[in-house]
């Protein structure tokens, strides 16, 4: 965090310097993500990257920034899905990442969010697939996700999709917090415990592959739990937003077997409050030439955020700026 705050410094000191013109046309633009160690940090960097233009940069053809020209984007590492949608509804975020079950929720006061509707939630793009991964001490096995009643168990940070999901599927079975020595931790930390041999396992939905998990199969390894077809049944009911998955085996070096699971769709979200312009220019930045090779070259969900599947698995209405690009490439009608 000191790290960063000396860059943003140093990004300030330099942009005021250029001329007082450019400095008022600065302006800054916070995207909520998730923990270091899970997908959406690192995602939520390469759309800042991709989209950020500050004042003084080198225009785009002559290799300079090719985002929104004075625009400043910033990831900001939170506790995921809820916390994104419940900080944009009161303007401390600018946009953030979410899974669809937290904005579909979220927007329609549903589930987790009843009597707490988010209705400024707009969208800009559909990202990519999360994987429900339920990771386990190397060698540890599970016969079903009933043998977790009594373990020690990561349900994921407060504030994360994965809590709001785990929950529901827990309860399910008959688990319920009473019934595990439960923690809300982040994947970092819930990483270290495995390692540390202070918890049974832990869930986490995230894209693949997981800094932390790489990270933890280079020293001490781990196995991941594979779904049942019933299980994988149950929670497609549960959670209609989440479809069937395969972690294919070589995902993480440490996994030498395929693993069945369930996957839902990783989102990027705004504020109705947001200007239409800037939303506009955002989405086209976001789609351009340039951030096609930042997504396909930063990391390996990157490769997965297309254009074409962009609309894919709304459940709440556009952002009319990100409408009207759509519209403009002939996505909508």
């Amino acid at each position: 965090m000191k790290a960063f705050s000396a860059f943003l410094a140093t990004l300030m000191v330099g942009a005021l310097a250029a001329t007082p013109v450019a400095a008022q046309e600065m302006k800054f633009f916070r995207i909520g993500t998730g923990s270091a160690g899970a997908t959406y940090f690192p995602i939520g960097g390469l759309i800042a990257n991709a989209i950020s233009n500050p004042p003084g940069s080198r225009p785009c053809d002559k290799g300079g920034a090719c985002g929104v020209p004075g625009l400043v984007a910033i990831a900001v590492s939170t506790n995921a899905s809820v916390a994104n949608v419940n900080a944009i509804q009161a303007g401390q975020l600018e946009a953030g990442l979410s899974g669809a079950v937290t904005i579909f929720e979220a927007y329609n006061g549903a589930g987790a969010f009843a009597n707490d509707k988010k209705g400024k939630l707009r969208m800009i793009a559909n990202l990519f697939p999360e994987d429900l991964h339920l990771i386990m001490p190397k060698d540890a096995k599970l016969a079903s996700l009933k043998d977790l009643k009594g373990k020690r168990v990561g349900i994921g940070q407060a504030g994360s999709e994965t809590q709001v999901s785990v929950l529901r599927i827990l309860a399910h079975y008959g688990i319920t917090r009473n019934d595990i020595s439960a923690s809300e931790l982040n994947m970092d930390q819930s990483s270290q415990r495995i390692a540390d041999g202070q918890i049974d396992a832990y869930f986490y939905a995230v894209g693949t592959p997981a800094a932390a998990l790489v990270q933890l199969g280079s020293t001490k390894g781990f196995e991941l739990y594979r779904f049942s077809p019933e299980e994988q049944k149950v929670v497609n009911q549960l959670l209609p937003y989440y479809v069937d998955s395969v972690i294919s085996a070589g995902t993480y070096e440490a996994i030498k077997y395929d693993v069945p699971t369930m996957a839902v769709p990783g989102q990027l979200v705004t504020s109705v409050d947001q200007p239409e312009n800037l939303i506009y220019e955002i989405t086209k930045a976001m789609w351009n030439d340039n951030s096609r090779k930042l997504f396909d070259n930063g990391h390996s969900k990157g490769k997965v955020i297309r254009l074409e599947s962009a609309l894919k698995g709304l459940q709440i209405p556009l952002h009319p700026g990100a409408e009207k690009f759509y519209r403009e490439k002939g996505m909508i009608k």
